[in-house]
């Protein structure tokens, strides 16, 4: 139906309605036939006037201009509001005019105009929900939650064509079973899912409960995955814009639901206050650390944000993505290794950041043992040469990304970055910059963690390799960690640890289980878990303190501070000095002597390795 032959067909239906509710308004004032007929009489003498004031006022509230297929409480509110500014001018008519229109008349009128117009508006919504209903052929779809997200979900499933039908509701709430959400039926708590699956032809099943915890999402993904039928979840309420749900937003079930803890809060006044309107530094952006602080730190409006970092085609892909994503933030971008002193002191003099964060650092555990050279060079001395020149350059307040693994380190890595931990909290003693460093464990989805490796593997039909049954890691998500980073920076004092909290330790055979299972397949049946052996470096339990550090809390429940540990300052500057001007043909030995010198409780265990 075209616009105008639709405005034409409205305007005759209100037409009809405002007639036939005055007179229904006679009938109701005037029960004898003597009083009545005599009443109508004047009423068709001024019914014209009448008329175009109402269809006037509908006019002017733009009751034609809206979609009714969609109609709800906002629509009725517009057609309470022009249905009253109709009569109040009428009644204001009739006194100047002294039009014979009783009052009460028109009065009883607004009731009937506001219950018709209502209803027709109403019954054409059920005409196209049941037109469309009967027409709409796609995947039976049954939508695990009946709260606020799962209503959202079978709103937008209904008015528009997804390709998905949704069928009804699971809902472990025992007050909505048997009744209807939308028209659609509440079968029942979550021991109804296999059996509403099978009668109803169900082929898709969506989980949308973004405030469960981890428990109760595996528990439901687990009885969902029986069914052998397509699963996908909602995100979290934090990860929707304005609270509105597009089905572009379903998505399958990831890892990071069933590790999923309370999500972050942060506090943006605070972050606003140090990053807004600032220059910001980032090393090591093109890594998945690095380029998630861009991200966030791009969304609280820098001045200025700088990117750095010595991969080209990591830097070029987060360049791109931040000119497209942040159109008015103004960006730098340096193509720098931290190794190069004299290049870094000419970047921070170019561009004198307020904010920077230290993310560029060699990782992989295995790799480092055998290239402790490498290790020192980037994580020693790139982080020597970034903390000077932001000395020098002025830097309000300087953030190291650190790891557990710098705790009670056993490997190069480990004391490496305990090392860098080492190097801001003796800066911070001397500079006017606040040098802070924060620690955390693994990130779900970073270049070389265990997450991408295991799916790797589950692709290629296994084996997934554990290194060992009882290892156990901390995980956070990126987004999560970094968020908390940002936090943290705008906490710092000068020389503390942050320690980020991780929740609990999770076993990496059982994140290989889960990985599996969300494959739909079956562990050690369809994909086969093989134990390695534990590698060069690694320990079966990562720590975030040590002994000697103990924590405070902060103004963050979800961040902690660790306390400084004396250390000779003397000696650690000897050792840099040393490392510095010897760093291209350093030998490996005194590389560990010197680590061993330092960090006390270092485990060697380089004597393990083969080669």
């Amino acid at each position: 139906m075209n616009s105008a032959v639709r405005f034409i067909s409205l305007l005759v239906v209100d037409f009809i309605i405002i007639n036939l509710s005055f007179i229904c308004s006679y009938i109701v004032r005037f029960e004898q036939v003597e009083a009545l007929l005599p009443n109508l009489v004047n009423y068709l003498q001024i019914s014209p006037v009448i008329i175009l004031i109402f269809l006037a006022c509908f006019c002017y509230f733009k009751i034609y201009k809206r979609v009714w297929a969609y109609a709800s409480i906002g629509e009725l509110i517009t057609i309470v509001q022009a249905v009253t500014a109709g009569s109040v001018i009428v009644i204001v008519l009739t006194y100047l005019t002294g039009a014979m229109l009783p009052r009460s008349i028109v009065l009883t009128s607004w009731a009937f105009i506001i219950l018709l117009l209502g209803s027709s508006r109403l019954c054409w919504r059920l005409h196209l929900e049941v037109r469309k209903n009967s027409c709409r052929k796609g995947k039976n779809t049954l939508i695990v939650g009946a709260g606020d997200a799962g209503v959202l979900v079978a709103k937008e499933l209904k008015n528009h064509d997804s390709g998905l039908v949704p069928v009804g509701f699971i809902d472990d709430d025992p007050n909505k079973w048997r009744l209807s959400v939308l028209s659609l039926p509440v079968f029942g708590n979550r021991e109804k899912i296999e059996k509403t699956v099978n009668k109803h032809n169900v082929q898709l099943i969506i989980i949308a409960m973004p405030s469960a915890d981890a428990r109760q999402i595996k528990q439901i993904f687990e009885i969902c995955r029986k069914t052998n039928k397509e699963v996908k979840i909602l995100p979290g309420y934090y990860q929707l814009i304005d609270g509105n749900v597009k089905i572009n937003q379903l998505r399958p079930v990831k890892i990071e639901d069933l590790l999923h803890r309370e999500p972050v809060k942060l506090n943006l006044n605070e972050i606003s206050g140090y990053i807004k309107g600032e220059t910001v530094l980032i090393t090591g952006a093109g890594g998945s650390i690095g380029s998630e602080l861009c991200r966030q730190a791009a969304g609280f409006k820098p001045k200025l944000l700088v990117i750095l970092g010595h991969g080209e085609n990591s830097i070029h892909k987060i360049w791109l993505e931040l000119q497209e994503k942040f159109k008015d933030i103004p960006l730098g971008v340096e193509i720098a290794d931290v190794r190069d002193k004299q290049k870094i002191n000419s970047v921070f003099q170019k561009y004198r950041p307020a904010v920077v964060f230290h993310a560029a650092a060699h990782k992989h555990v295995p790799l480092m043992e055998y290239h402790p050279d490498e290790a020192v060079k980037t994580n020693v001395l790139g982080t020597y040469n970034v903390v000077e020149a932001a000395d020098r350059a002025g830097t309000k307040q300087f953030v190291l990304i650190s790891t557990d693994k710098a705790v009670n380190p056993s490997s190069v890595m480990g004391a490496t970055k305990r090392l860098a931990e080492l190097i801001i909290q003796n800066a911070d003693k001397t500079s006017n910059t606040k040098f802070v460093a924060v620690r955390f464990g693994n990130v779900l989805g970073s270049r070389g963690s265990v997450v991408p490796i295991f799916e790797e593997q589950i692709k290629k039909g296994g084996p997934v390799t554990v290194t060992h049954p009882k290892m156990k890691r901390y995980f956070m998500t990126i987004p999560e960690a970094v968020q908390l980073v940002i936090q943290a920076g705008s906490m710092a004092d000068g020389g503390e640890i942050f320690i980020l909290d991780m929740g609990k330790p999770v076993k990496i055979v059982d994140l290989a289980r889960d990985m599996i299972k969300l494959s739909g397949l079956e562990p050690d049946k369809d994909i086969e878990i093989k134990f390695t052996g534990v590698r060069p470096g690694e320990k079966l339990f990562e720590e975030l303190l040590t002994e000697q550090e103990g924590v405070a809390s902060t103004t963050h429940k979800r961040i902690f501070v660790a306390k400084p540990c004396l250390f000779e300052l003397a000696e650690l500057e000897k050792q840099l000095l040393y490392i510095s001007a010897n760093a291209n043909n350093i030998d490996d030995k005194i590389i560990f002597a010197i680590l061993d010198l330092i960090i006390p409780n270092f485990k060697n265990y380089r004597d393990k390795l083969v080669g």
